[in-house]
């Protein structure tokens, strides 16, 4: 089962802190980001191997964009 990792917020991208095949456990730093002048940290969400990462450092993104997928 693939899980969705999600913007909370509006902001841009500063770094994707894993790569594809890495695995993952629940409430690991993935991706770093700014918003209101603030580091954001997202945290995965689940267990898992990421299988996909729709974001690089940079990228603007809005709220619910879909970062990354991990299965």
């Amino acid at each position: 089962m693939s899980v969705e990792v999600k913007a909370p917020m509006p902001g841009k991208i500063l770094e994707v802190l894993v790569k594809v095949g890495d695995q993952v456990k629940e409430d690991d730093e993935v991706v770093m980001l700014e918003a209101m002048k603030m580091e954001n940290p997202i945290y995965a969400p689940a267990d898992g191997t990421v299988k996909e990462i729709k974001v690089k450092a940079l990228d603007s993104v809005e709220t619910e964009q879909v970062l990354m997928i991990i299965g």
